[in-house]
């Protein structure tokens, strides 16, 4: 991600980048899974657990790439309510999205630490290869206050944004 960032929010960016790239590598170790799973049903043995490890693997994945769309504004929008917007009003709007996303991201990651402790202390694990379950929550956590920076770190550029929209006369 080449977009200019220097400093923190530089290092934040190329963070969530490897990040995302993480996560995608989780997505096709999964795949690697599944392919052998399918071929272990026609050629050998299949693969125990695939299901719950499948599950696994595409939570941690999905996670892991929310903060990257927040980051690159990937997020799904409906511009059509703000094609005839001002450039200010479009950013304020942005910033809003952002405070709502950092407060959300926020409450999520309090709930799913809370989640992980409750999963660890009754010891839950998968029915079949009995993976425990909290050690899934641990990368979700990581992705979860990526978020939350990648929202502060958004709020803050779209209030920059607004604020330079505000001072460039319209022409």
């Amino acid at each position: 991600m080449q977009d200019g960032r220097g400093g923190a929010p530089g290092l934040l960016g190329r963070l969530i980048t490897l990040w995302a790239l993480l996560g995608g590598v989780v997505l096709l170790l999964v795949v690697a899974m599944n392919v052998a799973s399918v071929l272990g049903m026609i050629v050998w043995k299949p693969f125990p657990g695939d299901f719950e490890m499948t599950q696994v693997g595409v939570a941690v994945a999905v996670f892991a790439f929310l903060p990257y769309c927040q980051l690159t504004d990937a997020n799904v929008t409906a511009d059509i309510f703000t094609a005839r917007a001002s450039p200010r009003a479009r950013a304020l709007l942005r910033g809003l999205a952002s405070l709502i996303a950092m407060g959300f991201a926020a409450l999520l990651l309090w709930r799913m630490y809370a989640g992980m402790l409750d999963q660890r202390a009754y010891d839950y694990t998968t029915a079949i290869v009995q993976f425990p379950i909290w050690l899934a929550f641990l990368p979700i956590l990581v992705s979860l206050a990526l978020l939350v920076a990648a929202a502060a770190l958004t709020f803050v550029q779209s209030l920059g944004a607004a604020a330079t929209a505000a001072r460039t006369p319209r022409g």
